[in-house]
């Protein structure tokens, strides 16, 4: 049995303002566990993305985040839990003025199938990208680039 203080483990860079990685702090072997805290406009992803060979639950303990889907926006509150199978494509966001407070799982715990979008400036469309550390930021900062034209579409510290 392994058990942590969620507020022990340090928040990780990117699109949330609070992530933390629990899956090494429990020695989770199969499972990918992560804490997250939204304020209002932030997300889970990245962008709009799925994975390949990776089935995500997210388990919402407050507020409410909605998920673009293909399907169109669900929105999931308070003690709710959204499944998304392996390649099926989602992004949640904090759309209100509450702080969310959820969980998110995924099995397997890697997945190397990552297929994210995002707009693209330069191309003038949702394109696909890929996730680089920042070159003249803080060393924990983030980028996504477009991978058709190689510009920037965001950063995340």
């Amino acid at each position: 049995m392994e058990k942590v203080r969620i507020e022990e483990v340090e928040s990780s860079a990117g699109p949330a303002d609070v992530k933390r990685p629990l899956t090494r702090a429990l020695g989770a072997t199969d499972l990918a566990v992560n804490y997250y805290e939204l304020a209002p406009g932030d997300s889970f992803a990245f962008g709009y993305h799925a994975h390949g060979d990776q089935e995500e639950v997210f388990y919402v303990a407050s507020g409410t985040v909605t998920f673009e889907t293909a399907d169109g926006p669900v929105a999931a509150g308070p003690d709710e839990a959204v499944r998304f199978a392996p390649g099926e494509f989602q992004r949640g966001v904090n759309e209100g003025d509450e702080r969310v407070v959820a969980l998110a799982l995924g099995a397997p715990k890697e997945s190397g199938d990552l297929d994210l979008r995002r707009d693209c400036p330069d191309c003038g469309e949702r394109t696909p990208n890929r996730i680089e550390r920042a070159d003249d930021a803080a060393e924990s900062a983030l980028v996504t680039v477009c991978e058709d034209c190689g510009a920037e579409t965001g950063q995340f510290s």
